[in-house]
């Protein structure tokens, strides 16, 4: 269960020391507390936990090492470590808002489908940390993170559509939803052609929320819920994390979920096209040529591709309103993660404020990102001898660019828009993250946003 944060510590409460590298004599210890942490070899060293004993074999609190005092979210080991109780840090960490966070980030587990087995855990919140922030942005996290790590059984078009709407009520948003052949009637011919193969129907989600003179921040998620590459199949290991393929739906959700909990003064709106990638004898095929709602035509290379198609029809009309700031989120491409890993998702901007904002807020919350450059001649790696542009490029270099290259076509008007390419997943365990679903991104957009118009 996830570590409960309490206003102050309790009479029952146990200390946390914090140790950095060497620095055990300074770490406000009892002599028998120092003594028994050299005794167990314990330097300070990154990311290790003491348990320190009291009169009689009770607990008496424990060390954490922070190495040479690196990021603030490693302290979500503590989640984990910590043994049940009451506990508060005697040692103030040097960011009281990440400490807070890292330990709510760390708790998190995903129990749909089996018992929790976590721990009651309840720390005190560290001086300075603003308490609803903290709630907030943890809200976020683990809203995206629920909705990826959930299959696509139970997270297909219609499942993702209720769960915009479960999100819309909290907050009292409205929803609309374009859906079907309907797509076809109000011009979205691109998401119909990629979902119109599975068994759920298609269709564009849109959320609104805001008063409407309010400055319009909007956001743009693909929820592709399953992922088989179409007729260009995948091969089995290709397809085994591709309910996935969502994240970038999940997380401007999450996002959705801390600008409005926050109150922010901002019209949001947020466009999730939402489809699988089937195959049936309806499907987009390899060569079709398909006319999107820009009316620019995109000849198929790959209909594995598909992301960017259902994107494109998605951000042409956030476009059409000229919002202040136009963010869209996608699990686009392998490229992106050859290029920078699975840790650090590339993004894509014109607007040289709004990417050094970007940049300092990543920095800032501890959320990685870099920026990649939309290097304009690879744009006619994407040339079609038949359309006006294809949805890949045939010699496979530079993925991650052409595609953001393929959806800045269809941003015409918004000078405040930003691609992020990310991968919505931990591969391995982290003090703040299990193996899973994760968040990319968006806490950091989160301070962006709120700086501009909190």
């Amino acid at each position: 269960m996830p570590v409960e944060l309490l206003a102050k510590k309790t009479r029952a409460s146990l200390p946390i020391h914090l140790v950095e590298v060497g620095a055990l004599a300074k770490a406000g210890l009892t002599p028998a507390d120092r003594a028994w942490a050299e005794a167990n070899g314990f330097s300070g060293e990154a990311g290790r936990t003491l348990v320190l004993p009291a009169a009689g074999g009770a607990l008496g609190g424990v060390v954490f090492g922070v190495g040479n005092g690196g990021g603030a979210l490693a302290l979500g080991a503590l989640a984990k470590a910590l043994p049940e109780g009451d506990w508060h840090f005697a040692t103030p960490p040097q960011n009281p808002d990440l400490a807070a966070l890292a330990l709510k980030l760390g708790s998190y587990a995903f129990t749909r489908y089996g018992k929790s087995g976590g721990r009651a855990l309840r720390v005190a919140l560290p001086a300075g940390a603003d308490a609803g922030h903290v709630q907030r942005v943890a809200e976020g996290v683990f809203l995206a993170r629920d909705l990826v790590n959930t299959p696509t059984s139970d997270m297909g078009p219609e499942a993702l559509e209720q769960a915009a709407r479960r999100l819309a009520s909290t907050h009292k948003a409205s929803v609309s939803v374009v859906k079907g052949d309907d797509l076809l009637k109000k011009n979205f011919p691109m998401i119909h052609a990629v979902g119109r193969a599975a068994a759920e129907a298609p269709r564009l989600i849109d959320l609104a929320w805001g008063p409407k003179s309010a400055p319009k921040v909007t956001l743009v998620g693909k929820g592709v819920c399953f992922d088989t590459g179409g007729l260009d199949i995948k091969p089995a290991s290709g397809m085994l994390l591709m309910k996935k393929d969502m994240g970038g739906s999940a997380n401007v959700l999450g996002l959705a979920s801390m600008i409005m909990a926050a109150g922010l003064k901002v019209r949001l709106r947020v466009l999730i096209p939402a489809v699988e990638n089937s195959i049936a004898g309806n499907a987009f095929r390899p060569g079709d040529v398909l006319t999107s709602r820009k009316g620019i035509t995109v000849e198929i290379g790959n209909t594995d591709a598909e992301g960017r198609l259902v994107l494109a029809d998605a951000l042409a009309l956030a476009d059409e309103e000229k919002p202040h700031m136009l963010v869209d989120m996608a699990t686009l491409t392998g490229a992106a993660r050859v290029a920078l890993g699975p840790d650090l998702p590339p993004f894509y901007t014109d607007d040289e404020a709004l990417a050094a904002e970007i940049a300092a807020a990543s920095t800032a919350v501890e959320d990685p990102l870099w920026r990649m450059p939309l290097w304009q001649p690879y744009q006619a790696r994407l040339a079609s001898r038949i359309a006006d542009t294809n949805n890949v490029t045939t010699d496979g270099f530079a993925g991650s660019i052409t595609a953001a290259l393929f959806l800045k076509r269809f941003v015409e008007k918004t000078p405040g828009w930003v691609h992020f390419d990310i991968f919505a997943w931990n591969p391995w365990e982290r003090p703040h993250g299990q193996i899973g679903g994760e968040a990319q991104g968006i806490r950091a957009l989160e301070k962006v946003i709120s700086g501009r118009f909190g």
